[in-house]
């Protein structure tokens, strides 16, 4: 399992932002229908979201698989010193397991303790390069227990059960938030489903008239604002459906590109 480096996030989102804005500058030029001018919106938000969506699920993805392999880690690194191995020699034992994702990082650290780099040294660069929070937390204990010399196994086995606890804490924080997000789906399709019951009835009778000294909109202009106000309330439901759920706006991406393509269809569809 790859994870997409710093580097190629940045391209990526620097290609899909340019795309995007030439697809509504192209619009904009060449188009003067608003019915197509929002079809364009939506292709252009869709080209901006979708590679961030994609980069951020396998990010995630591979964060979630290091940080489930770290409980195993401890526990072998443990009971490599329990066999009088110096810390140092028994992650080296420990990388020639499988941890998923972990197993390249360890072999990238060992590597580098043997090319001169200090424990510590090779073990902050370790923290760098997989930075989840789980591993930023116990990297300090790890250093300090191998300052501190002595039984240091008897640090790793409670850091393993701490590890575990929190990991399974985030599962059931999860499964907690799971009917909030659907609550943002609901209250999203629920107001689509209104636009839709109002078109149907209310703006089928309406054509431009005089109410109280001032012209009423029109059908068309209701169903642009409509369709702007649904690409709008998909895209920050969706962030705050994954914010909610997974903790992170950027998980959010995939909720909101669907919010933002359903609502889009479905108004499309009586425009």
């Amino acid at each position: 399992m790859m994870r997409p480096k710093n580097r190629e996030k940045r391209i990526v989102l620097a290609l899909s932002l340019a795309t995007a804005a030439v697809i509504v500058v192209g619009a904009m030029l060449s188009t003067r229908d608003q019915q197509l001018f929002s079809d364009y919106l939506l292709v252009a938000c869709a080209v901006a979201i979708f590679p961030q969506t994609v980069l951020a699920w396998v990010d995630n993805r591979w964060k979630r698989a290091v940080d489930a392999h770290l409980p195993d880690l401890f526990r072998s690194i443990v009971q490599a010193q329990q066999t009088g191995m110096p810390l140092p020699l028994a992650i080296e034992e420990a990388s020639k397991r499988q941890y998923g994702p972990l197993t390249l990082e360890l072999q990238k650290m060992v590597n580098q303790m043997s090319w001169g780099l200090s424990f510590e040294e090779a073990f902050l660069k370790l923290g760098e390069r997989v930075d989840t929070q789980l591993v930023q937390r116990t990297i300090p204990l790890v250093i300090e227990a191998s300052r501190s010399g002595g039984h240091v196994e008897d640090v790793f086995a409670p850091m393993g059960e701490f590890i575990q606890t929190t990991l399974t804490m985030k599962k059931e924080r999860k499964a907690q938030t799971r009917p909030y997000v659907a609550i943002i789906y609901a209250a999203f399709y629920v107001f689509i489903f209104t636009v839709l019951l109002l078109f149907q009835t209310f703006f089928t009778e309406i054509r431009t008239s005089e109410i109280v000294g001032f012209s009423a909109i029109s059908p068309s202009d209701a169903h642009r604002i409509f369709l702007h106000m649904s690409l709008m309330q998909g895209f920050f439901g969706g962030l705050m459906a994954g914010k909610m759920g997974e903790g992170t706006l950027t998980s959010g991406l995939k909720h909101a590109l669907i919010l933002m393509i359903s609502g889009h269809v479905a108004l499309r569809m009586i425009g």
